[in-house]
């Protein structure tokens, strides 16, 4: 089978402007900051993020390289509300399209199996609708006739996630408490990168966890890319918790003096 490895910038070299862009992890934990370092060096710009937010979203929007964020929130977790977005979204350069937790779940899950919408009760007699008028109810066909919000498929031109472990191949391993929505960004794109802590043999994947962290499966990934400590300053856990210390460095620190160091070497301080 085909070995999908690839270095960070190889797999932002596929990318382009205008792009959808997915990105996988929640908050502040586990997010893919190699490939997001990798992307900022680029100048890829005019993106639609879709992100469960943290420092990616952060970071991109304080270089201007994001057109439109679709998400329902963006948080450092420690840090209730991400700063470098809360500034961007003050000074009006990006557009947003925020949906329930639910309905964003819904919405990729939707895209990953090719379908253009699915059902949700979420965002019913909330303001989702309010601030989202373009969201369409359908009623059942069935006795019940009940009213639902169609969630429309959040399809993705390609997707960045990490994980703890992968192969060669592109089999994707949590070894965390939560696999957020890694798994569906990656089969709601078209192209899917995946970094990880380690490449391992496919065999040793199972060795010492259960076959049902192989949440990402090959045929979803396009390349993987062996990135220690890629999801620094975020939590990977178990391998490493979130690195406050750098994370209030970002969140204090004027994006480009921050970017200055960051994107040449990671460093944060």
């Amino acid at each position: 089978m085909a070995d999908k490895t690839m270095t960070a910038e190889e797999a932002v070299s596929r990318l382009a402007d205008g792009m959808t862009l997915g990105i996988g992890g929640w908050g502040s934990r586990r997010k893919p900051m190699a490939l997001v370092r990798a992307l900022l060096r680029t100048e890829i710009t005019d993106l639609t993020v879709v992100s469960c937010g943290g420092p990616d979203v952060g970071m991109l929007a304080a270089a201007g390289r994001i057109r439109r964020l679709v998400a329902p929130f963006v948080t450092l977790d420690s840090i209730p509300l991400e700063p470098h977005y809360r500034a961007a979204r003050e000074r009006g350069t990006l557009q947003l399209t925020e949906y329930d937790e639910a309905m964003f779940l819904w919405g990729l899950r939707a895209a990953a199996h090719r379908l253009p919408f699915l059902p949700v009760r979420s965002g019913l007699g909330s303001d989702v609708m309010r601030v989202n008028p373009g969201l369409r109810t359908v009623t059942s066909p069935y006795d019940d006739e009940e009213t639902f919000v169609a969630m429309p498929a959040l399809r993705l031109d390609a997707a960045l996630v990490h994980v703890n472990r992968a192969d060669r191949r592109g089999n994707g391993q949590y070894l965390g408490p939560d696999p957020y929505f890694d798994d569906l960004f990656c089969a709601a794109a078209d192209t899917a990168y995946v970094s990880c802590e380690r490449i391992v043999d496919t065999a040793e994947l199972t060795k010492e966890a259960a076959p049902q962290t192989l949440l990402i499966q090959r045929h979803t990934v396009t390349g993987v890319i062996e990135a220690p400590n890629g999801a620094h300053f975020t939590s990977c856990a178990p391998d490493y918790g979130r690195d406050e210390s750098a994370q209030r460095e970002y969140a204090t620190t004027p994006w480009p003096q921050f970017a200055e160091r960051y994107l040449k070497d990671g460093r944060t301080a």
